[in-house]
């Protein structure tokens, strides 16, 4: 019998294409959906006891199915979409049709509901919602207790994303040319910016919430998949890899922060720094360099680097010299500075952190503070370290960082 943890990453798998097949079946994004995520907690109760059915996605497809047309006939207001729908589908499929029979050889349509989930009209925190419930399979609760919110919040976010879709009349229709190129890229920036919630969570007492990474690589796997000829989507990958190798040494015995140099790199995941090392050195000869695929490098020389000292700093200034140029940013810049303060020293790293200070989306950041406190500490100036370390501890809303920033102060004394 299939563990608990093979069964959850079989359902994750399973979910976008039984509800991309839905989707493209009925036009409903909304029921459908719902309908899935009934679906999904059916057999999340039932395969564990009575073992997973020989065809799983056929499975959740036919009870999905089944419950969509509940649904829609639960609704007196939408008499006219039930006849609809009872007049478009053979009643040997509401009513005869067994579970284990195999599905219909219908098109995987997950890299169109990524798009879908993904659309411009969508505001950035319902995209992120929608993709890890519809997409990633995880229920309400699940992506509430990930971003640290209440469950009635994220249900809120999540109905409103899914009315948008049903009142904008978006569809599952692959947009063409520049507009897909634009539609990717928003894929990809909400891959990405799960992953670095899960990576460094923005509130709460963990540092890190590894089930939203985690997911985010998976999602990003199936992207690659999807779309192996797009070398930024590589890129994001190794990133994500590279990056996610060193999370087993970024928290000590008690969860307190423990900072790039100071991490045991035995402890790092070679396997995944393989991989990733691999896949960049694949993906930057294969065409137009993009930032991800940038960051990726950076990742991959911080990886490689025997010891915190053996690191290849003017590379890596090299690099982040690059990746300012491909899409300028104060964050780009912000982590410029400190290898602008490893290669030409504290001082010249200091004077670019001065010029930070005046962005508005940057002043008063709890990063650009710590960064300015560490370059100060590297310079010598231990009083003037401590101070901006403890402003740094007032600015953050994570319990770790404020923990790790204050001891680094009361160090300097």
């Amino acid at each position: 019998m299939t563990g608990p943890r093979g069964i959850e990453d079989l359902l994750r798998a399973c979910a976008p294409q039984v509800l991309g097949a839905l989707v493209r079946r009925y036009g409903a994004f909304d029921l459908c959906e719902d309908a899935v995520q009934e679906a999904l907690i059916a057999a999340a109760r039932q395969w564990p006891e009575e073992g997973v059915p020989e065809q799983p996605r056929g499975w959740l497809l036919t009870v999905a199915t089944r419950r969509y047309v509940d649904l829609v006939r639960s609704e007196s207001a939408r008499r006219r979409r039930e006849d609809a729908v009872a007049l478009a589908t053979p009643d040997s499929e509401l009513l005869a049709r067994a579970a284990d029979e195999a599905p219909d050889p219908d098109r995987d349509d997950s890299l169109s509901l990524l798009f879908l989930c993904c659309h411009p009209d969508l505001s950035p925190p319902s995209r992120i919602a929608l993709t890890l419930r519809a997409v990633g399979g995880l229920t309400t609760a699940q992506i509430a207790a990930a971003f640290l919110v209440p469950e009635s919040t994220m249900a809120q976010r999540i109905s409103r994303a899914k009315q948008t879709i049903r009142t904008g009349g978006l569809s599952l229709a692959l947009p063409e040319g520049e507009e897909r190129t634009a539609r990717l890229a928003e894929v990809r920036h909400v891959l990405y910016l799960v992953f670095n919630e899960g990576y460094t969570a923005s509130g709460g007492d963990a540092l890190t919430a590894p089930e939203l990474s985690t997911e985010a690589i998976r999602l990003t796997r199936m992207l690659h998949r999807l779309a192996p000829e797009d070398t930024e989507t590589a890129g994001l990958l190794a990133l994500m890899l590279l990056t996610d190798a060193r999370r087993p040494a970024r928290t000590g015995p008690d969860g307190e922060l423990v900072p790039l140099a100071e991490q045991d790199r035995g402890s790092w995941d070679g396997a995944l720094i393989t991989e990733g090392v691999e896949l960049i050195s694949r993906t930057l000869p294969a065409g137009r360099v993009g930032p991800y695929q940038l960051q990726a490098a950076i990742a991959a020389v911080h990886d490689e680097a025997a010891s915190a000292e053996a690191t290849d700093w003017p590379q890596i200034l090299a690099l982040y010299e690059l990746l300012e140029r491909a899409g300028p940013n104060p964050m780009v810049t912000l982590n410029r500075a400190v290898a602008v303060a490893m290669v030409h020293g504290p001082k010249s790293g200091l004077e670019l952190l001065d010029g930070l200070a005046e962005d508005r989306r940057l002043a008063r950041n709890h990063r650009l503070l710590a960064t300015r406190a560490h370059l100060l500490e590297l310079l010598g100036d231990e009083e003037g370290a401590a101070a901006a370390y403890r402003e740094a501890a007032r600015h953050t809303t994570s319990a770790p960082e404020r923990r790790h920033l204050t001891e680094r102060a009361r160090r300097l004394g």
